[in-house]
């Protein structure tokens, strides 16, 4: 498009902007209308795309990373023909596809969600890396980011990784507003303090006027031919462009215009161009074709073997048998064992560093294009990441998450390094899927399982080693369990998961000898979780016992009562958990010190044989 068609269509979306804002009686119009020339030029003159093929391999990649700006995003579509008029006035309402902020739930032309800020650039990242390091195709990313959200620290975390990655393929657009949601943001206009960061991680910085058509469409044109370091254009633009009531001032962010008939009338009336885009270069799917099972380790009963071990060893084998999955991790991976996967597959391994928000956001970006990520730190630290697993779920994203060195087993490093609220924060987590293994064999079908299930998918690992209960063969369903001890005698059941499986049977066995029959259930799937097994024990045995080497609050015991929340009887229930503060002792002494060893866990079951005996 020349300059005054460029013109004309940012014109066009400011119009749009403010007319699905004034539909829904909400939204963002004046966020969208500062950025409306950098999207016009970007969507008429340099980005790539097949909007009938949104999976075409060769499209570029848009991501909004200012996720409120969606009156622009979806009159960006309807410019490209994709939303007709009448769609983009359903803005906001029930049942739309035109969400408040964007998720590629409803919209195929949405790369991820966001709205939570911060994020946009980080996932664009694991965007670019696909196209760099895997995809090997010419396409590029594009994110368009708000100039508030640079003050989060993950913004940073994707500045270092994307130029340490050298992503040439990656451009950041930052819509310089100077206005945040209350006031002036940190840095105002003042483009030369946002270029000195992005120059000091080493981006190739370009500073421009974010309204002259001309100069937005050579700042692209110098992304697209830099070489060997991603590019950042910093554009000054007004918040509220174009509509002198309400251009560059202060308190009108997220709110309608009040006067929407005569700001449309401002800014030239209604038009309905339709533009162009690009057509991407042939481009193919280089992981399309999935091979058949993967051979898996096998463990030999009451060998001594650490999940985490088995994990990588797992991890490594399922990389042999599938060509589509990746393993990322936070730094620790000769932790977390997915060193293993790295020496095998080192073009399939990214090192995120001590980044967990970037880890998990590298794993988000990954899966948008087709990849099977598993992403591993200790489950103390991907709490860091929380957000960023949540928003995950919002896209709908499908990605496994590996958190090794969980509760206070791991003995003497002490509290700062036990993960005692995974289980809590990713149950939590819509539509997760939470697995806790508590042997090898075990460990490696679970593995291998989770390359398959939907969303996000999460598995807890142990540091120390534990038997091998499980033969090779042994097959462990997602929202299964086994029951490892019972009989037509068992006073109660215990229910554990994990490391504390080991510790019931331990228990269990003392508790024989004195003559009180127990069942022992490894409920190894947290979320879903097995309710029929649960309710029969409940039903059968009377009373149920969980112990758990995590917080009481949303941990197994709470899975647990999940098996009782449609409105069946809840049966009486004893929950051991770790309940104080731990320090730094040895793993026997920890689990003694929480109350869920061995001895702990009769000493519990006399009690409850007792109190049964009395009632």
């Amino acid at each position: 498009m020349n300059t005054g068609e460029l013109v004309e269509l940012g014109q066009q979306l400011r119009v749009d902007s403010v007319r699905a804002s004034a539909a829904a009686g909400s939204g963002h119009p004046t966020s969208s209308m500062s950025a409306a020339d950098l999207m016009a030029v970007l969507l008429a003159n340099h980005f790539r795309y097949d909007f009938e093929r949104p999976s075409h391999p060769g499209n570029d990649r848009f991501v909004l990373s200012k996720g409120h700006a969606t009156p622009l995003l979806y009159s960006a579509f309807k410019a490209a023909g994709v939303v007709d008029d009448a769609e983009l006035l359903t803005f906001r309402k029930l049942g739309s596809a035109l969400e408040g902020h964007p998720t590629p739930r409803r919209l195929p032309w949405v790369e991820t969600a966001t709205g939570s800020l911060g994020q946009g650039l980080p996932v664009g990242v694991g965007i670019a890396l696909a196209g760099k390091r895997l995809d090997r195709s010419g396409y590029r990313v594009w994110v368009l980011c708000g100039d508030s959200e640079l003050a989060e620290g993950s913004v940073w975390e994707a500045a270092e990784h994307a130029a340490y990655e050298h992503l040439d393929n990656l451009t950041a657009v930052v819509d310089v507003n100077r206005l945040g949601q209350r006031g002036p943001t940190r840095h105002g206009h003042d483009l030369d303090a946002y270029a000195r960061r992005f120059q000091a991680f080493g981006w190739h910085t370009v500073e421009v006027d974010g309204h002259d058509v001309d100069a937005i469409d050579r700042a692209y044109g110098e992304a697209r031919s830099t070489t060997g370091q991603p590019t950042v254009i910093l554009a000054r633009t007004l918040k509220g462009k174009g509509v002198e009531g309400v251009q560059d001032r202060e308190g009108l962010h997220g709110k309608p215009l009040k006067d929407a008939d005569g700001a449309i009338a401002e800014l030239g009336g209604r038009r309905d161009a339709r533009i162009h885009v690009h057509e991407p270069p042939a481009a193919r799917m280089l992981h399309a074709v999935r091979a058949g099972h993967p051979e898996l380790p096998r463990f030999e009963k009451q060998d001594d073997v650490a999940t985490r071990d088995a994990y990588g060893q797992a991890l490594a084998a399922l990389g042999s048998g599938r060509g589509d999955v990746v393993a990322l991790d936070g730094e620790v991976s000769d932790s977390t064992r997915a060193e293993l996967f790295a020496k095998e597959h080192p073009d399939r391994y990214f090192e995120c560093y001590i980044a967990e928000q970037q880890l998990v956001a590298t794993a988000v970006g990954l899966a948008t294009r087709g990849w099977v990520p598993y992403a591993s730190t200790f489950a103390a630290f991907l709490t860091r990441a929380h957000d960023f697993v949540r928003m995950a779920s919002v896209s709908g994203a499908g990605i496994n998450l590996v958190g090794s060195h969980a509760g206070v087993a791991i003995g003497q490093d002490g509290p700062s390094q036990m993960g005692l609220e995974d289980l809590a924060m990713m149950r939590a987590v819509h539509g997760s899927t939470v697995l806790y293994p508590c042997d090898a064999n075990q460990t490696a079908k679970l593995v291998a399982t989770m390359a398959g299930l939907d969303g996000i998918r999460y598995l807890r690992t142990s540091r120390g080693k534990s038997p091998v209960i499980y033969g090779p063969d042994e097959e462990f369903p997602v929202g299964g369990s086994k029951v490892l001890r019972s009989s037509d005698r068992d006073r109660m059941t215990v229910v554990a998961a994990g490391v504390t499986v080991h510790e019931a049977l331990a228990a269990a066995d003392a508790l024989d000898r004195e003559g009180i029959p127990v069942r022992v259930i490894d409920l190894y799937s947290v979320k879903p979780v097995d309710r029929l097994t649960l309710r029969r024990a409940a039903e059968e045995t009377g009373c149920l016992l969980s112990v758990e080497d995590h917080h009481e609050e949303g941990g197994l015991g709470d899975a647990v009562l999940d098996a009782f929340l449609d409105g069946r009887p809840v049966p009486r229930l004893v929950r051991l958990a770790v309940r104080t503060m731990p320090g730094s002792a040895t793993p026997e002494e920890q689990l003694h010190g929480a109350g869920i060893d061995a001895e702990s866990i009769a000493a519990a079951g006399r009690l409850l044989v007792e109190e049964a005996v009395v009632r």
